[in-house]
């Protein structure tokens, strides 16, 4: 097995979709999968949010072995409890950065330029940068030394307009997530609406949506292996 790398998931602090009084957060599977597939692997994975303390939380299946199993494992419900802003966090610590979705991804990921910080580190010192779903909204705004944006030029997936139509939120989010994206200039690919999809482009690591939960945390941990 490959020795152990240190993973950073990004979680939303935002609990409130628009105006409409619905609660959003990040969103549970597209943690708890992750964290599976990321500590079979060997690796350690701590969790960071916007605003720190105990991030609001959406998804929840109490019928689903993994959620549950996530919940109930006492290191990550400590780190849940208490988790770190972007601020607190030393990127040299990480070997990858993955920033989970859930609709409140949208209001708090773009925009700050502490968590824009530690993705550029990570990237720059040779680390992944993975986001599904939402989670790409934390892309945004990822400038590189060289002044370029991490997303220009690069293949990735992530939330369609279409799925963002389809789920009845186009006017409720802040931006379109895939045409601001594009903007960047990604090279934006998308697979049918709410299926799996994740896309490789060096280390950066995307997937489209919920069902690319695990597809995407696998991607990451070939790239950290150097597959």
């Amino acid at each position: 097995m490959p020795p152990a790398k240190r993973i950073l998931i990004v979680l939303t602090s935002h609990g409130e979709l628009g105006s409409t009084g619905r609660p959003t957060g990040y969103y549970l599977p597209e943690v708890a999968l992750p964290w599976k597939v990321f500590s079979e692997a060997g690796h350690r994975t701590d969790l960071v949010s916007i605003q720190g303390g105990e991030p609001p939380v959406s998804g929840i299946d109490p019928t689903d072995p993994d959620q549950q199993a996530f919940l109930a494992d006492p290191e990550m419900s400590a780190k849940l409890r208490n988790t770190p802003r972007p601020e607190d966090i030393d990127a040299a610590q990480y070997d990858a950065i993955f920033y989970a979705g859930g609709h409140g991804s949208m209001w708090d990921f773009a925009g700050n330029t502490q968590l824009a910080g530690l993705g550029r580190d990570v990237y720059e010192a040779g680390g992944v940068v993975a986001a599904l779903c939402h989670g790409p909204a934390g892309l945004v705004d990822i400038v590189l030394s060289d002044g370029s944006h991490l997303v220009d030029g690069k293949r990735l997936a992530a939330f369609t307009n279409d799925e963002e139509a389809a789920v009845g939120l186009t006017d409720i989010v802040p931006f379109p997530l895939q045409t601001t994206l594009e903007q960047r200039g990604a090279k934006h690919e998308a697979a049918e609406n709410f299926t799996a999809h994740a896309v490789v482009d060096g280390r950066l690591v995307t997937g489209q949506n919920p069902a690319s939960a695990v597809q995407t945390a696998e991607a990451v941990v070939r790239v950290l292996a150097g597959a």
